[in-house]
């Protein structure tokens, strides 16, 4: 069976038919810029253009970078244009896909759904955590496979910054920081997060997770296991793609 997935992210808009079998992309994945200024409207074009470039006709799962309420409502928008805020995503890019049924979620909850469907969390029990290091920090917390959805851990406050404003990749390369340096600063917010929730496993995924190698052995001092995202970047389409599939069960 296969779905469509699409992920917005705060740099680009990708998307692909998706083999729900085997949890991996179906054909090579387009992508497109996010616009800027990155507009409800202008973001439901980009969208278009990615489903529209393999000329899908049927249902569409799509992330967004922020809190979904209700599977289509959005709450927050920290790297998009804040007139997404109060916005029914999912009437909007229903409308703009010609009415193909449309199911939105959190960008970190998709890929969370994915890896631990088909990735580094599968059959893992416990207190799982899921962080994408991208544009921001997304993150995906689950208890025993279960998801708690939009927790937006990249917001917390670490020695008075916005933790996404001090470790994310982008601030890694906005500041031209060494692995080592960068490291330094994503340990210190891993152990904050695992103060809070105590994880038997962290899960590094985003664009950075392919480069995992060079950054995972200079974490120290973290007692939870810390492994790359296996889907890597992938995950937020597979997850998009799973999720639109249950609207289509029963």
């Amino acid at each position: 069976m296969q779905i469509f997935g699409v992920d917005i992210g705060g740099s680009g808009i990708k998307g692909a038919p998706v083999d729900l079998t085997r949890g991996d992309l179906a054909d090579e994945r387009h992508k497109v810029l996010t616009p800027q200024p990155s507009t409800p409207d202008a973001v439901a074009d980009g969208v278009k253009e990615v489903v529209d470039h393999f000329g899908w006709t049927g249902p569409v799962g799509v992330t967004f970078p922020g809190v979904v309420a209700g599977g289509a409502t959005i709450r927050t928008a920290a790297n998009v244009d804040k007139n997404w805020i109060g916005t029914d995503a999912r009437a909007l890019l229903g409308e703009r896909l010609g009415g193909l049924p449309v199911t939105v979620l959190n960008d970190a909850d998709a890929a969370g759904v994915a890896e631990m469907r088909f990735g580094a969390g599968r059959d893992r029990r416990g207190t799982v955590v899921l962080l994408t290091f991208g544009t921001g920090i997304g993150s995906a917390v689950f208890v025993d496979g279960a998801l708690v959805p939009n927790t937006e851990l990249g917001h917390l406050e670490l020695n008075g910054h916005e933790a996404e404003k001090r470790a994310s990749s982008k601030v890694k390369d906005d500041e031209d920081l060494s692995w080592e340096r960068w490291a330094r600063r994503v340990t210190k917010y891993l152990a904050h997060v695992e103060m809070l929730f105590s994880p038997e496993l962290f899960i590094i995924g985003g664009g950075v997770s392919r480069k995992a190698h060079k950054f995972l052995p200079l974490i120290e001092g973290i007692e939870a296991e810390i492994v790359p995202a296996q889907l890597q970047n992938n995950a937020g389409i597979v997850g998009a793609a799973m999720q639109a599939a249950k609207g289509t069960e029963g």
